[in-house]
């Protein structure tokens, strides 16, 4: 087996390995929870802006004659419909993520 010393540069070494690899994972998980943050986030952007142009629609049909709502209700509903649809979609990739991550570290 050699020397006290040999073996415990050996432990060393084997140690720093383990560092570096430690290391490694971490920048990887740090890595794919940036970019699913910013691919969330981009996601949620876009629901917001789903949510103005909605409530912007409610604000128009609110202010509109009893005549016009009716061919502005149309609208407002494929908004909020599209808003739902969009609201579900990312809280589904927002489950997901989180699945995904806590089977990782199962």
């Amino acid at each position: 087996m050699g020397t006290k010393d040999e073996f415990v540069r050996k432990m060393h070494s084997e140690l720093d390995q383990w560092n570096n690899k430690i290391d490694a994972l971490v920048t990887k998980v740090d890595q794919a929870e940036e970019q699913v943050h910013a691919e969330l986030h981009k996601k949620i952007e876009t629901l917001r802006g789903k949510q103005d142009k909605a409530h912007k629609q409610l604000s128009e049909l609110e202010q509109a004659s009893e005549k016009a709502w009716k061919d502005m209700k149309v609208g407002v509903e494929i908004a909020w419909e599209d808003m739902n649809l969009g609201i579900e979609t990312v809280w589904d990739a927002i489950s997901e993520a989180i699945d995904s991550a806590k089977s990782r570290f199962k």
